[in-house]
């Protein structure tokens, strides 16, 4: 084995590649696993929206009100509006990320090797790569999903339009704007979802191997065998750092992308959308619902992450554990 070859399979120590998992088990456990967590966090992108779309006037300033508003009018299920359709897309549109992902970080890390880059900035391009092609393909089924579950999560609520679940939503947007209605905002969509999946997956390659180096170990050492409590409290570590760069930096995109699928039924463009943004709250009006936007890019990708290395660990062949 050469220096390259034996470099790339020492990041082996910490990561379980693509090759060396049994693929049926992963999609399978996979599957039940993640839908679990969207379960658990769901309310949370519930909150952020209604606050991206709130209008100047409204009652519900803060994620507190926002919560209170929707368990007075509808109880506990106002906090899963949409859910049922994110969770049928969720399942495919996952299977698409994570393949995409996977296969991708794999050759990515063997492209950059030759340039003899620092263990983190190998792991932030080769990771940072991955989750970027992984969004891309994952947008063709993720962005009608988002589009109809964003519909439902603020119905009814200043002055959006009432629906019978999501076959009502995708029907009325069809017969209105044909096919494209399904893909409003992709290409803000895409801007958005790819470099934030860049950014979240880039920060977590490299804020592992550096959280390592700070804890006095070395990653690509051959010799380097972290403990399973080691690696669970380093990957939720990374997990928390990631969370944290992605959201403050594409939280304005989100707003805007948010607001132009949901409010683009009523003659709204970007640029009107941006403008209003700044008439009504000044530039701080890019980042609402940042807090909710934070807290559920952080829980969900320390979660979302320990469950996908627990998942990678459970779904090793026997050769790889």
């Amino acid at each position: 084995m050469d220096a390259n070859s034996s470099r790339f399979q020492s990041f082996g120590q910490t990561e379980i590649n693509w090759d060396k998992l049994d693929k049926a088990k992963f999609y399978g456990i996979g599957a039940g696993l993640f839908t679990g967590i969207t379960v658990a966090l769901y309310p949370v992108s519930v909150v952020k929206t209604r606050m991206q779309v709130a209008v100047k006037d409204s009652a519900e300033k803060n994620a507190v009100s926002v919560v209170k508003g929707l368990l007075k009018s509808d109880g506990v299920p106002g906090l899963y509006r949409g859910f049922g359709t994110v969770i049928t897309g969720a399942i495919p549109a996952r299977i698409i990320f994570l393949t995409a992902l996977e296969t991708t970080k794999v050759g990515a890390f063997k492209m950059v090797e030759p340039f003899k880059f620092s263990e983190p900035s190998q792991a932030a391009i080769a990771n940072g790569l991955a989750g970027m092609t992984a969004s891309l393909f994952s947008q063709a089924v993720f962005v009608p999903i988002d589009v109809i579950s964003q519909k439902l999560m603020v119905q009814g609520y200043s002055g959006n339009t009432r629906y019978n679940g999501g076959l009502d939503v995708a029907r009325k947007l069809v017969k209105s704007d044909g096919i494209r209605g399904l893909y409003k905002g992709f290409g803000l969509s895409v801007i958005t979802y790819s470099p934030s999946s860049a950014v979240w997956w880039a920060s977590y390659g490299a804020s592992q191997r550096i959280i390592w180096r700070f804890l006095g170990q070395n990653s690509a050492s051959e010799s380097f065998a972290p403990s399973h409590s080691q690696l669970i409290s380093v990957q939720a570590g990374g997990g928390i750092i990631a969370g944290a760069t992605a959201s403050f930096i594409t939280t304005p995109l989100d707003t805007i992308k948010t607001r132009l699928q949901v409010m683009g039924d009523k003659g709204k463009t970007a640029r009107q959308i941006v403008e209003s943004l700044i008439a009504e709250d000044g530039w701080k009006g890019f980042y609402r619902g940042l807090g909710p936007r934070f807290f559920s890019m952080s829980a969900w990708g320390t979660s979302m992450i320990l469950a996908y290395e627990y998942l990678k660990r459970l779904c090793a062949n026997d050769e790889q554990s």
